[in-house]
């Protein structure tokens, strides 16, 4: 579904910060899944520092006071332009922190020269999660949780540094709390950090190198920009 302009304007006054800093900071996405789970805790907390009735300067003195000399320079100006924003709800303003941990992990990946391995793998554990935990609505629920970061941990071993991985640790609120759903999240937050679009191809028997080559080719026409290709193999395809 489309954001509506003003979501859009929100959410790109807070990725700003991390797009114009350069080099992300090891340790960064630690902090703002930190202060996602400290504010996804308390609705007290969520509401000193989103309702819109309070001016803005009383809101980030609140942040201010919660996070200062507790997180780095660096959290505490992506939570800023975060507080500076007015938002549907208060979890929607921790979906927009924790959106931040997500794209701060990945442009490390990035950094690194391993984003493109860090995004097959989290397609990978999409595609295992879709198969085994029903799609959806058990996906929050705590028997399913810990096998769920579990299986998280060992997909990314290697590929992103342990404190990085992209799965925050702490409570696991319901509602508009959404980047936590699933892994499908965080490809089009990677794909929107490249300024590609994401297209899944499902096909019968695996690709060629060429193949393949082909295929995004001709996708990245049809689209008029860059594809992140990912490619499903069904034996019960027709295609291919």
């Amino acid at each position: 579904m489309a954001m509506s302009a003003n979501a859009e304007a929100r959410q790109g006054a807070v990725d700003a910060v991390l797009t114009e800093l350069g080099t992300v900071p090891a340790g960064l996405s630690d902090e703002l899944f930190g202060v996602a789970d400290v504010l996804a805790g308390s609705a007290q907390l969520r509401r000193a520092v989103t309702e819109p009735a309070f001016p803005v300067e009383d809101r980030r003195a609140v942040a201010g006071k919660l996070f200062g000399g507790r997180v780095s320079a660096v959290a505490v100006s992506v939570l800023d332009a975060a507080v500076s924003q007015n938002w549907r709800s208060g979890l929607a303003f921790v979906s927009a922190i924790e959106r931040q941990g997500v794209r701060a992990v990945l442009l490390i990946a990035e950094q690194a020269g391993t984003l493109d391995e860090v995004e097959h793998t989290l397609f990978r554990f999409g595609r295992i999660v879709d198969a085994t935990i029903s799609c959806g609505r058990r996906w929050r629920t705590a028997t399913y949780l810990s096998g769920a970061r579990w299986l998280v941990a060992t997909l990314l071993k290697g590929k992103v540094p342990r404190r990085r991985w992209p799965w925050p640790s702490g409570p696991w609120p319901s509602g508009d709390h959404t980047f936590r759903h699933h892994p499908g999240g965080y490809l089009l937050i990677s794909a929107a950090l490249r300024r590609r679009s994401l297209a899944t191809v499902v096909v019968a028997h695996p690709l060629t190198a060429d193949q393949e080559a082909r295929l995004e080719a001709a996708l990245t026409a049809q689209m008029k920009r860059p594809v992140n290709l990912m490619v499903v193999i069904d034996p019960t395809s027709s295609a291919g």
